[in-house]
């Protein structure tokens, strides 16, 4: 057994033995039981000499080692999207150079592509027709590398829009440009503060009738809608509602086994953050459910999802700290560093308790490294 001294908020340290075992490996087929895509964390240089609130510098080689570790669980990736730091330390071109990248090395695997304005200042911006246009430019650029797109939420958008109508008008242009379906991508305001009134009202009902008319005449270009709203119930509703061969794709990182079970009268896919720290746990789960093991399906995710709750409290757009803690636990990267300086976003105890909930999920591949680097932690902190 593995011990380690673990301090709580007055900084006394207690005993904690470790109890977890690593999940079974497992390998999603191609025809898996839903379709799973992780949104992908990123790598920060932690070499570069530029101040963490300045331009982003990616450690590229450590970044697509763990895009080929999904893609080896046959996990698909959603790529340059808000866990990968979007608009939160990783710009535009940072992304298209990410998207590009992952394009050439894994030519054959699901990825979808975060398609935005976010290369627009949201407070210089005072027209529908500088949206659209950045939207064109990020969908030609993406789609001249042959990858496929998730339309983002916009900042920009949110802030010039008048009412639905605008947002009807946006996407339908848009969307008319595509060459594939896209995913569209219903970020809440708890993941996002300046998506706010997203499709035109702060009520979900209304909200919703406007995403669901943009879908209506737009189905053909429309392979599935995600929402993160936290919010299991409102994503069912509309569930039920999405024309006949759109995807839901769930983005509660509270509710995901559920919503990913589903009921009755329908069923969502995965298109989640959470799947970057819980891969093993993701392809494990979703194989046992195409085998029509649905208690094993359950007996692995619903375990996980304390852990994910604390990762994705509030503030929720933070929990890149914890995908990427996480991530360094198990020895995806040699450091925790983040982009923007983000590591400095959560306090000792969130990182105490992470360390915990990983452990008894099964989530730690290797508890030595993980104990090793979990005490260079607390030294750093001085406990």
């Amino acid at each position: 057994m593995m011990n380690i001294a673990l301090p709580d908020t007055a900084g006394r340290l207690s005993d904690y033995t470790l109890t977890g075992q690593p999940i079974a490996a497992a390998k999603l087929g191609k025809n898996p039981a839903r379709t799973v895509y992780s949104a992908a964390h990123v790598v920060a240089d932690p070499f570069t000499a530029n101040d963490p609130s300045g331009r982003a510098t990616v450690d590229w080689e450590k970044t697509m080692e763990f895009r080929r570790y999904l893609a080896g669980l046959g996990l698909g990736i959603a790529e340059a999207m808000d866990t990968a730091q979007r608009g939160m330390g990783l710009d535009w071109p940072g992304a298209l150079e990410l998207i590009r990248r992952t394009r050439e090395e894994l030519p054959d695997a699901l990825v979808a592509n975060g398609c935005g304005t976010d290369h627009l200042d949201p407070a210089t911006v005072t027209s529908l027709d500088a949206v659209r246009r950045a939207y064109l430019e990020q969908a030609e650029a993406i789609q001249k590398l042959g990858g496929r797109l998730i339309l983002m939420a916009s900042r920009t958008l949110v802030r010039v829009a008048k009412g639905p109508e605008d947002y009807v008008k946006i996407y339908s242009e848009v969307l008319s440009a595509c060459d594939e379906p896209v995913i569209l991508h219903w970020l809440g305001d708890m993941f996002d503060p300046q998506l706010a009134g997203y499709w035109g009202s702060a009520d979900f009902d209304p909200a919703m009738q406007t995403a669901l008319a943009v879908i209506g005449e737009n189905t053909a270009k429309v392979d599935g809608i995600k929402i993160s709203l936290l919010d299991k119930e409102k994503e069912i509703r509309m569930r039920r509602r999405l024309p006949a061969g759109v995807k839901m794709y769930t983005g509660d990182d509270f509710n995901y086994p559920e919503l990913i079970e589903g009921d009755e009268e329908g069923f969502s896919h995965a298109l989640l953050g959470i799947f970057d720290p819980l891969a093993p746990a993701a392809a494990y789960a979703v194989e046992r459910l195409g085998a029509g093991d649905n208690a094993g399906f359950r007996a692995t995710l619903d375990p996980t999802v304390p852990l994910a709750r604390l990762i994705f409290r509030a503030p929720t757009q933070y929990y890149k700290t914890g995908v990427v803690f996480l991530a360094w636990l198990n020895g995806f990267q040699d450091h925790f560093i983040m982009l923007n300086g983000a590591q400095a976003m959560r306090p000792l105890p969130y990182f105490v308790d992470l360390f915990r909930h990983a452990d008894q999920c099964g989530l730690l591949r290797d508890p030595e490294l993980a104990v090793e680097r979990m005490k260079k932690l607390l030294a750093l902190y001085g406990a």
